[in-house]
């Protein structure tokens, strides 16, 4: 259908689960699908390229077992815009999850069901999700963690735990291991457990083979772990495991519960939404619009996930390149694209990644909650090279630039991967991350930099403002509110207000923020820094920097900055206000401070 506005063309079509991608898209006779209307958008540019063109999408699941990709030609260009956005007061969902049905029940509690067949494929399973929440595999303990006990000869492959602590699996090739080190973890299956010597053996390395240093006695004594996915471990309700011979899934539920009256999802498609640009020819002017992004799988390399930081993995492989968990959407050469009040939800990897030759891209009033690994990514690492040369030596202009997440409200990301971060930013220029909301991670805030030492990159202008971030570091150490790495010229972190970072469990201490290697030329000012396990402030390897006009509240006999390795006079601290736990008057101050802070009012 064809609107005009003045002299500006605008065509529109509908889309909903109950139509048919017969009829024309309409309003009253829709389409079905999302890929169906990405076609007649392409149709439509390729006929008038000036024309604005509007998806309206309506309430309802809209299934994929694969994504919906979007190349340059389904994009806008000069002041032409695509505009896919959810009807006024519908709830549209994209969806790559597979609902299990046909539930039987084996004894009291125990149920049940195959992993239904897709096509040819044999497939699997890791995380699945009853009436939208997601259950616990079947692991022990139930809660908290057991304790190395003595580490083995090679300190890599395996370890000894204390005796009677867990029930052995009949299987131990069935069961994962998942282990913490300081800021990562990793997560491999066994090759065997040895009940005589009380020896636990991984299937290949526990810790990243790139770096010496991820051995499994390297950091918080008698480091934790604990076991996944096996049947002696399934006795919790809401608890399942995947028996991958036979492709079923057993699910313990409390009596009296049936689970073929419950929605009982399980994420199947890998990717949810894919813009795929080129150097030479960008895609842009997209919009996505009130739209949800839930149940989308990533399945861990053969070898085990070994976390090096944020999401980023051991290859395994022999190259030196990293890995990455991937996102459910992810945007690449592209540039003035749109996500507004979207929402990612129940992701087995990442949520959103704005990566390579991402430019003035804007991501705002969005949800990111219940994702396995990063909240939202910006940018990239070292990995791609050019000419055998790291991508931002030979050409720094392909970098990230002018990128913006503002006004977003990011919980529970690390949900597997318990070395995530809410945002990740890379190698970037440019950046803006303000007025965003991040609470209930297990490890830090916001991360940006990803060069460990002064030496010039294309970062520039990152600006992390007004910013919200508390109840962080819950699992594991060595963050913090906000964690900076490298020469950040023009740099700004301004009036972020950061509280409790209560858990401090590893070698290194947990901060309200982070200044790590190479940390320079950064200003920080009026943040307000308070409930904090340490210090404030930490800063590593890092040199010239100005701080000025904080608020630091420190607990008893802890300094309000740390120093590591960090010419203290290279630090300029300028009209500080420095408050202790320990005085009733500085509590007050802190009570009128955070009443009048802008980034936003404690509730704790």
């Amino acid at each position: 259908m064809l609107v005009t506005f003045g002299c500006q063309k605008n065509h529109e079509y509908y889309v909903s689960p109950s139509g048919n991608d017969q009829h024309p898209g309409t309003r009253k006779q829709p389409f079905a699908t999302i890929q169906k209307a990405k076609q007649e958008v392409r149709s439509v540019l390729k006929r008038n390229p000036h024309s604005d063109v509007t998806i309206y999408l309506d309430g309802g699941i809209y299934p994929l077992t694969e994504p919906l990709t979007f190349k340059p030609e389904d994009s806008g260009k000069g002041n032409v815009r695509v505009i896919y956005t959810a009807l006024p007061g519908e709830y549209p969902f994209v969806s790559g999850g597979v609902e299990i049905n046909g539930w039987k029940q084996t004894k009291k509690h125990m149920w049940v069901a195959n992993l239904p067949p897709i096509g040819d494929e044999s497939w699997s399973a890791r995380e699945l999700f009853i009436e939208g929440r997601r259950a616990p595999r079947a692991r022990h303990p139930n809660e908290g963690y057991l304790r190395v006990d003595r580490v083995g000869a090679d300190n890599r492959t395996h370890f000894y735990h204390r005796t009677e602590e867990f029930p052995i699996p009949e299987d131990p090739a069935k069961v994962e291991l998942i282990l913490l080190h300081d800021w990562s973890i990793t997560r491999i299956n066994l090759k065997e457990i040895d009940s005589k010597e009380h020896r636990i053996t991984a299937m290949d390395s526990i810790g990243a083979k790139v770096l010496s240093f991820f051995t499994i006695g390297n950091w918080e004594p008698d480091p934790r772990y604990y076991l996944e996915n096996a049947p002696e471990f399934l006795d919790h309700p809401y608890e399942w495991y995947l028996d991958k011979t036979d492709q079923q899934i057993h699910l313990m539920l409390p009596e009296g519960e049936d689970p073929n009256s419950l929605e009982v999802i399980v994420p199947y498609a890998k990717k949810l939404l894919s813009l795929q640009g080129t150097e030479d020819h960008r895609m842009g002017n997209l919009s996505f619009e009130g739209i949800t992004f839930a149940y989308c799988a990533f399945d861990l390399p053969a070898e085990g996930y070994a976390g090096i930081q944020a999401c980023h993995m051991d290859p395994r492989g022999g190259d030196e390149n990293w890995d990455v968990v991937p996102s459910a959407v992810d945007v690449s050469w592209a540039e003035q694209v749109l996500f507004n009040q979207c929402s990612w939800e129940h992701l087995g990897g990442s949520g959103l990644w704005l990566g390579a030759g991402s430019r003035n891209n804007t991501v705002t009033n969005c949800r990111f909650s219940d994702i396995s690994g990063n909240g939202v990514m910006i940018g990239e690492g070292s990995s791609r090279r050019i000419d055998g040369d790291p991508w931002w030596r030979g050409a720094p202009e392909q970098a990230a630039s002018g990128n913006r997440v503002e006004h977003c409200e990011i919980s529970s990301t690390g949900q597997q991967f318990f070395g995530a971060v809410g945002i990740w930013c890379g190698i970037t220029a440019h950046t803006t991350i303000n007025n965003n909301l991040i609470y209930d991670l297990p490890y830090t805030g916001i991360s940006a930099g990803w060069h460990w030492s002064p030496e010039p990159t294309p970062c520039r202008g990152l600006k992390i403002e007004h910013n919200h971030i508390h109840h962080i570091m819950k699992i594991l150490s060595d963050g913090g509110g906000i964690y900076v790495l490298g020469l950040q010229p023009g740099g700004l972190i301004n009036g972020n207000h950061i509280h409790h970072v209560d858990v401090n469990a590893g070698r290194a201490e947990s901060n309200g923020m982070f200044l790590d290697e190479g940390s320079t030329s950064l200003t920080i000012t009026q943040n307000l820094i308070h409930h904090i396990a340490r210090s404030p402030l930490r800063f590593h390897r890092a040199t010239t920097n100005l701080v000025s006009e904080n608020i630091l509240v420190c607990g008893e006999g802890i300094p309000p900055v740390r120093y590591n390795r960090t010419r203290e006079k290279d630090i300029t601290m300028k009209n500080n206000q420095v408050l202790s736990v320990t005085r009733a008057a500085d509590m007050q101050l802190l009570k009128e401070a955070i009443k009048n802070h802008p980034a936003g009012i404690s509730e704790q």
